[in-house]
This record gives C-alpha cells, sequence and structure tokens, in this order.
C-alpha cells in the first residue's frame, strides 16, 4: 500500500466541484495500483495530485461542450480519465494499444461509473472510427511533429488538436513546419493554464486542422 501520497490541495474541488469525490476515488485507485500496474514510476505518488491529476484538469475548459474527444496514448489515464471526471457532458474515445494499461482504463471506467468512456485498445495510427473527432489530446506521448500524422487525421475539419506539453512547447512547434504544412493546421499556439493558482503549470499546444 502506498503511504506517502500527495495530499489532496485545496484547488482540486474548485477544479472539479461537484465531482471531487469521483477524482478522489481516481486518485486513491492510482496511488493504490499504479506503480504495481506499470501505471506511475515510484516517484510520483508524492505528487500525484500536482503535477498529474491538477496538470490535466486544469486543460477541462478547453474542450467543446457536447463534442467527441479523443486521447491518444491513454496510459494511467492522464488526461483522458481526468477529463472524462470533469466534464460528464463530453464523450471520450480513450485510445491505447497496451492490454495491461486498456485493462485499467475500463476498469475504472466501469468503476467510477464514467458514462462518457469508450475505451479503444490500438494504435493512434491505426485507429478507424466510426465518425470524426472535435479535437484530440495527448499527454507525454511523443514530440509535436510526430504526434501531427497520428493525431491530425482523426480530427474533423475545423477541429482542434489541444495537446499537453513541457516547457519547450514553442520550440516543438518550430520544429514542426513541415507537418504542419502537409496536414493543413493552422492557428497554432501555445497556451499555458493555471498560472497564479498552481506551482506547476500546464502548456497546451492548440491547433486548428482544416
Amino acid at each position: 500500500m502506498t503511504t506517502n501520497v500527495e495530499p489532496e490541495p485545496p484547488v482540486a474541488a474548485t477544479l472539479f466541484g461537484d465531482r471531487i469525490d469521483t477524482a478522489r476515488a481516481f486518485t486513491d485507485a492510482l496511488a493504490r495500483q499504479g506503480e504495481e500496474r506499470g501505471l506511475i514510476g515510484p516517484l510520483e505518488p508524492p505528487r500525484l495530485w500536482s503535477r498529474h491529476v491538477i496538470n490535466c484538469a486544469l486543460m477541462a475548459p478547453l474542450l467543446v461542450s457536447g463534442g467527441r474527444v479523443g486521447d491518444v496514448g491513454s496510459g494511467a489515464g492522464l488526461p483522458g480519465l481526468v477529463l472524462a471526471i470533469a466534464r460528464p457532458d463530453v464523450r471520450f474515445v480513450l485510445i491505447e494499444p497496451m492490454e495491461r494499461r486498456v485493462a485499467w482504463l475500463q476498469e475504472q471506467s466501469n468503476s467510477l461509473g464514467l458514462d462518457n468512456v469508450d475505451v479503444l485498445r490500438a494504435r493512434a495510427e491505426d485507429v478507424r472510427l466510426d465518425g470524426a473527432l472535435d479535437q484530440v489530446t495527448a499527454r507525454a506521448v511523443s514530440a509535436f511533429r510526430k504526434l501531427i500524422p497520428i493525431t491530425a487525421p482523426l480530427v474533423r475539419d475545423g477541429g482542434e488538436l489541444v495537446l499537453m506539453k513541457g516547457a519547450n512547447a514553442q520550440a516543438e512547434i518550430g520544429a514542426a513546419a513541415k507537418e504542419l504544412r502537409r496536414f493543413h493546421i493552422h492557428d497554432v499556439r501555445v497556451e499555458i493554464l493555471g498560472t497564479g493558482v498552481v506551482d506547476e503549470v500546464t502548456r497546451i499546444i492548440r491547433a486548428t486542422v482544416r
């Protein structure tokens, strides 16, 4: 059993509102089972809320109400399950190729009562969906230029890439010039979320696919 889990920060209740109990249940399950099941590393429990759950939840307001959002490489459910908890008005397709992670995502979706989640075992480049997505997200999957060819084809015309990135986000945009042209991606920018609210801000690359 994990005993060194980070206490819940006060901002969590603000971000999740009446969904905070569900967020707590997910975070507790990840703290107890995450390392054993190969979902998180041994250094993560002491920063599980701030570095992971809150980091993902900050992105929730960017999602389109009533939309359909894909999360590529969902892994432990960061950000897919966190966003599904925070935004019950959005439909999520969690795309993950590894069987043990797919099992975790399905178990958590069921135990948390998330009826706005579909889990799909596949590599993003092999996905064939019934209808294009409104938005696609990913976290800690790959460099922006490598993400574009596997995420942009999943998005409808006029849809959005909403990708969680690190401190080098702007440089990643510069390195992706060729791919941006090839996949007709416009209005590319970095947005920083959580400034003045959390110690670790969330950086998002947002872009429109046309």
